[in-house]
């Protein structure tokens, strides 16, 4: 859990690159969709290096994500890197801090104007091949339901709220959160114990993994 990048073997960096550029030409949500195909082109946005020993698991890019292909440039992003305690710079570094979404592409909206869930197809194809080429993890931000349900399974509670109030059984390893979006302000609200309670331990276990 502690090998560096600069020490792994070049066939193993070779392959983890070209996982990447077969997930960044990905046009299985339109060519061979589950459901209804994306409405729009594919933009699957993520980063990552095997190297990396925190991980962002989110819900899916938004449109300000999908027109920059860069994760987490718009407001909840800012937000989230408050969460973390995290500068911009040390955001962005893969070989630090990777950030996969459970959809790579931004889904579309619905109806009220909603960003629609993750795509399926994203999942099955290509997550348990992304876990297997990040060795190193050792803490994982689980930002919303989807990410909480694939990654923790039967130990994930009925509801975000439970979930995220039951972080201390899933820490040092997985933190719970909700989204940093603007539309769960009610919910922080209602749950100030998320900003006294959890996140200083959080930022404490990020910077004791960052150098």
């Amino acid at each position: 859990m502690q090998a560096s990048w600069r020490i792994f073997p070049k066939t193993m960096r070779n392959q983890f690159a070209s996982l990447l550029t077969d997930i960044r030409a990905c046009r299985h949500c339109i060519d061979d969709p589950i459901g209804k195909p994306l409405p729009h082109e594919p933009r699957p946005v993520l980063q990552a290096s095997a190297s990396a020993r925190i991980a962002i698991f989110g819900q899916a890019p938004g449109t300000r994500v999908h027109a920059s292909g860069k994760p987490f440039t718009d407001p909840s992003g800012d937000r989230l890197r408050d969460w973390l305690g995290v500068s911009e710079d040390i955001f962005y570094d893969a070989r630090k801090i990777a950030i996969i979404p459970m959809g790579f592409c931004f889904p579309g909206l619905d109806a009220k104007g909603g960003d629609l869930p993750p795509r399926k197809e994203c999942a099955s194809l290509w997550r348990e091949k992304v876990m297997a080429s990040l060795p190193n993890l050792e803490t994982c931000i689980l930002v919303g339901q989807y990410a909480q349900k694939w990654h923790l399974g039967k130990a994930a509670k009925k509801t975000l709220t439970e979930t995220v109030t039951s972080w201390r059984d899933y820490a040092p390893t997985y933190f719970p959160t909700p989204h940093p979006s603007w539309r769960n302000n009610g919910w922080l609200k209602k749950n100030p114990w998320f900003e006294t309670d959890l996140l200083p331990v959080l930022k404490k276990r990020l910077h004791g993994l960052l150098p």
